[in-house]
């Protein structure tokens, strides 16, 4: 599920299963549905 949220003035789409976040709900929607919700590979 796509949860939108606040932040610096902006809203945002956050990928429940990651937490990635996105500025397209649209883009969001798309990730979480081939995403395999672990957390991203950039953050180590």
């Amino acid at each position: 599920m796509v949860v939108k949220t606040q932040r610096d003035e902006m809203t945002w789409y956050k990928c429940e299963g990651c937490g990635m976040m996105f500025d397209d709900e649209e883009d969001a929607e798309q990730h979480e549905q081939n995403c395999d919700h672990e957390d991203p590979s950039y953050i180590q």
